[in-house]
């Protein structure tokens, strides 16, 4: 029988199959296919891309050529524009502003055939201090309220190239969805003096059925109100509101357990696409006794359809317990 779950955060019920699938063969698992012509992210075409910003590269090398290990420009078609000025303004009930922001991709390898699951911990740790670095410069513009690092992997999870990559956007705004946490987070704390996201990770430390990984800094869990089969939260044990306030030891940890979770997700699902996404508080509100960082990870095995769009509900038909368990089992290669 099925179950309904709340999430205790934000509120929203999700709709969990007790006992659905756990193998690939169950998802439409779409097969990651080589794209035809040159790509802007591999070595020898830096002229393809923007000027780097940040990059990782033996000292000596040439700027904007071949020798890099690590690579953050601006996006060549951004979302939001780093010119210009807001301009909120209001036209009767509806607000507006000019589109402005900051649009960065990280292309995390210079080798075209490698996935971030391949990377090397040290390589791994690159690209969490490149998120870290570009979210504390982007600060320093007074127009910003908050930056979302994110990743797409496989065309069905919305990546336009299959390089490795990343990508770092800067808001004016504070999204919906992080005023929701912040505001349920708040709501719990109130009644409890006690961080949501703390108490969720202590009980799932204790009854063990939903952890997928841990080392001394993290844990990596399917949460108990999934909305998403094999979903994947990666909570720093310590309480943390801010994750550009990640220290030097723990991005090494960071970057041991998010590569097994990785590995495990690919072992398990055959390579799916994935999204993960690194939930933080507002730059100008950082340090929070209600809010705790974390990444969520989202492998793509099912698809949103009428009844998810018309009651915020998700159906997910692989409980999180069975699917930390199939993770948990998977045999990663040596």
């Amino acid at each position: 029988m099925s179950e309904l779950r709340r999430d205790p955060v934000i509120g929203r019920w999700n709709i969990i199959e007790a006992e659905g699938p756990v193998g690939p063969e169950a998802f439409e698992v779409a097969r990651h296919t080589p794209s035809g012509g040159r790509c802007p992210f591999c070595v020898g075409n830096e002229g393809m891309t923007p000027p780097e910003i940040y990059t990782v590269r033996p000292a000596g090398s040439a700027a904007n050529g071949a020798g890099w290990q690590l690579r953050v420009v601006s996006n060549k078609f951004p979302a939001l524009k780093i010119e210009g000025d807001l301009d909120r303004r209001g036209i009767g009930v509806f607000d507006f502003c000019n589109g402005v922001g900051a649009h960065e991709v990280i292309i995390e390898t210079p080798d075209h055939q490698r996935q971030m699951s391949d990377l090397s911990l040290e390589e791994l740790s690159g690209v969490i201090t490149a998120f870290k670095v570009r979210s504390l410069d982007l600060r320093g513009d007074r127009r910003f309220r908050y930056t979302l690092i994110f990743k797409n992997f496989g065309i069905s999870a919305g990546a336009s190239l299959e390089h490795s990559h990343s990508q770092l956007i800067a808001l004016p705004i504070v999204p919906k969805r992080v005023q929701e946490e912040l505001k349920g987070a708040q709501l719990y704390f109130e009644f409890r003096e006690r961080c949501p996201y703390c108490d969720m990770l202590h009980q799932d430390l204790q009854e063990d059925e939903r952890l997928v990984c841990e080392n001394r800094s993290f844990v990596a869990l399917c949460p108990f109100m999934s909305g998403f089969p094999f979903e994947v939260w990666i909570l720093p044990k310590e309480h943390r509101a801010d994750f550009a306030q990640i220290g030097p030891e723990a991005v090494g940890d960071f970057a041991r357990v998010l590569r097994e979770v990785l590995l495990r997700v690919r072992t398990t699902l055959s390579n799916p696409s994935y999204n993960f996404i690194i939930h933080t508080a507002p730059i100008e509100t950082r340090e929070r006794e209600e809010y705790h960082w974390h990444l969520e990870l989202i492998p793509k095995l099912t698809k949103i359809a009428g009844f998810e769009w018309g009651t915020g509900f998700y159906i997910n038909p692989t409980s999180p317990e069975r699917a930390a368990k199939a993770l948990r089992e998977a045999a990663l290669p040596s």
